[in-house]
């Protein structure tokens, strides 16, 4: 049969949120530009890198994760399908990809609303909420979790038919309309609000105002909002983040906070079945003998004060060069782990992907701890340096060049440690976080 063009876009496994990349990140550059442009306070340098860093971290996981989704949504496919779509005549082809679209649209709703409503599928989730801005930069901010903690809400998609390569192209159309629904530069939108997700319905969804919360679940569509009484219309803008602050920088703790604080709450429970039960139980929920947590003060765009730690200027350079080091190695990493995996030798996916990526993740955290004047950053970053260091030099050391790379890599390093070593005073005690005293 003829190859359609439904079978040419869903059927050919390509991965849309990769080639999209460029996109965003060229988007997020204009944005910034008419932010400067207007003025407007969308975007702050820590922020951002925390938010960049989260989605690399969510990236390097996905390496070997991803395939996690697609084992579960195949293993139901191949046994319980009721049919196959794609041995459908082309008319009915078209009408197969709607019905997936619909589908995959309603299956995200449902995802997403289940995960601001209960303890695990929050800690997986929260992520993406943490930052108290809204730009485009925030729309990479996700969870390294999510996918693989709820990816069953969509196999009914498998059920129907759909093969997984349709699936995940209509997944991946679904999470790039929502990209650029985080803006604050983009007003409301007429009669498209009726139907889509909008910038302005999104904004809502991030707000952490009492009448803001669990609201506006959509992906695509805002129709399963209005069916289901989760729709809000924006009034005000919302005051953005989660309703109790998440205060840091720090990619890694972003994406263990929620879990650690369960554990300790388990730990701590009196009652046994307390501590197996508190990983099932809506959000909110307390064992039985522990204080309950403070309520969370509502706060306005006029007295909002945002969490920020203050450094020099020549650390946030010294920041800015190293991260971007980072980001380079993390290109790497993610375009040896697009080759396909038989191709690598165990000691070739030690070597080309685990070290490095797990290189790039110490990096992104300490990152964000010298951002935030750590008393561990200083060491430990001191300790990367010359793990990277080594580590590049043991990679050169089969190659014909390395008698002439091996200065400038000593160069490096060494001009590394010692621009670091003028802000080791920064890192001698605990410092005061510094919040940024200028309203939102």
């Amino acid at each position: 049969m003829e190859p359609t063009l439904v079978d040419r876009v869903l059927g050919t496994h390509a991965n849309y949120l990769t080639l999209a990349g460029p996109v965003f990140l060229a988007l997020a550059g204009v944005e910034i530009l008419c932010a400067w442009w207007t003025r407007s306070d969308s975007y702050r340098l820590n922020d951002s890198i925390a938010d960049l860093s989260c989605g690399i971290f969510d990236q390097l996981l996905k390496i070997f994760g991803r395939s996690l989704l697609i084992i579960g949504y195949a293993f139901v496919y191949q046994r319980w399908a009721v049919c196959d779509v794609t041995t459908f005549a082309s008319v009915w082809k078209w009408l197969a990809a709607l019905v997936l679209f619909l589908g995959v649209d309603c299956c995200f709703y449902w995802q997403h609303r289940f995960a601001h409503l209960w303890s695990v599928p929050w800690a997986a989730h929260v992520v993406h909420h943490q930052s108290e801005e809204f730009n485009l930069i925030v729309a990479l901010r996700q969870s390294a979790f999510e996918e693989y903690l709820l990816a069953f809400f969509y196999y009914p998609m498998a059920l129907l038919g759909f093969p997984p390569e349709w699936f995940l192209a209509m997944f991946s159309f679904n999470l790039i309309w929502q990209f650029w629904c985080h803006t604050r530069l983009i007003g409301k939108l007429g009669p498209l609000e009726w139907i889509f997700n909008t910038p302005s319905h999104h904004r809502v969804h991030h707000g952490r105002n009492p009448k803001y919360l669990d609201k506006n679940f959509a992906g695509t569509l805002i129709i399963w909002d209005r069916l289901f009484g989760t729709f809000e219309p924006e009034a005000e803008e919302p005051v953005y983040g989660t309703t109790r602050p998440f205060a840091s920088w720090n990619p890694i703790w972003a994406n263990f906070q929620i879990w650690y604080e369960l554990a300790r709450d388990a730990w701590l429970a009196p009652y046994r079945w307390d501590k197996f039960k508190i990983w099932f139980m809506p959000l909110g929920w307390r064992p039985r003998g522990l204080p309950p947590k403070p309520p969370a003060q509502e706060v306005t765009r006029a007295d909002l004060v945002k969490y920020d730690a203050m450094v020099p200027a020549g650390l946030t350079a010294y920041l800015m060069a190293q991260y971007a080091l980072a980001v380079l190695l993390a290109l790497y990493v993610l375009n040896r782990a697009e080759e396909p995996l038989e191709e690598f030798s165990a000691w070739m996916i030690v070597r080309e992907i685990m070290a490095p990526g797990l290189l790039v993740m110490l990096s992104l955290g300490t990152t964000g701890g010298l951002f935030e004047k750590k008393t561990w950053a200083y060491p430990v970053e001191i300790a990367r340096l010359l793990v990277l260091g080594g580590g590049v030099i043991a990679y050169m050391s089969d190659s014909r060049y390395l008698a002439t790379l091996l200065p400038a890599v000593c160069v490096a390093l060494g001009g590394s440690l010692v621009w670091l070593g003028r802000y080791r005073g920064l890192f001698s005690a605990k410092p005061a976080v510094q919040a940024a005293g200028t309203p939102a």
